[in-house]
């Protein structure tokens, strides 16, 4: 198999070509269990990357924003972290960085296993892409119907909509109604310099001031 790596930067990654469906899930069995790498396959290539603090830092710190923010916001929320989703009839398969149900969360969170054959996809991903090569995942994440991505690309988060089999960014978030990709930004910027309890604070006043609009 052909393959392709990145330097090492703040992530380690490599591809893999002309990879089969029985390959790849037999991977993700020897590795089940393992935190410390991600598999992404698009019909016969596969990622496989080895996470950074920089990228666990990031991924913790935007999951948290969408837990506080819709805590504060008093909306109901599964939370489905990095589960590995996979539709073998598309040959695409991905464990997001983070990922949340919100339509179908009472359905979801009465569930032990999501089969995305039978399953909605969640309605939010978040994606932290900080070094190449690599998949192009939102190519993946369109296959799977997955409605809003929050991608952090090493300099800024951007809000992604899938309209008409493609990811459109915007500014404001659908699945949060109110939370800007502006304020997304600066929260992800005061948590590198603010004590946690009080970032915590700052997220939810904002989260508050949301509900406060008409």
């Amino acid at each position: 198999m052909a393959t392709a790596s990145s330097p090492p930067l703040c992530e380690q990654k490599v591809i893999l070509r002309h990879v089969s469906w029985e390959t790849y899930e037999r991977l993700l069995r020897e590795h089940q269990g393992d935190s410390g790498m991600r598999f992404t396959y698009d019909r016969g290539r596969l990622e496989i990357m080895v996470l950074s603090f920089e990228h666990e830092f990031l991924k913790h710190i935007l999951a948290l924003l969408v837990d506080l923010l819709a805590g504060e916001m008093e909306m109901d929320i599964v939370g489905a972290g990095s589960t590995t989703y996979r539709r073998r009839d598309l040959e695409r398969g991905f464990e997001p960085d983070a990922s949340f149900y919100v339509a179908d969360a009472e359905r979801i969170r009465r569930q032990r296993e999501i089969d995305l054959a039978t399953d909605p996809p969640p309605d939010l991903v978040i994606e932290i892409d900080l070094a190449h090569p690599s998949l192009n995942k939102l190519e993946v994440l369109t296959a799977v119907g997955v409605p809003e991505v929050w991608r952090y690309d090493g300099e800024r988060v951007t809000i992604h909509r899938l309209e008409n089999g493609t990811y459109v960014e915007i500014e404001h978030s659908d699945i949060l109604p109110g939370v800007a990709a502006e304020k997304l930004n600066e929260m992800v910027r005061l948590a590198r310099t603010m004590k946690r309890t009080e970032w915590q604070r700052e997220v939810r006043a904002w989260a508050q001031s949301l509900r406060k609009r008409p």
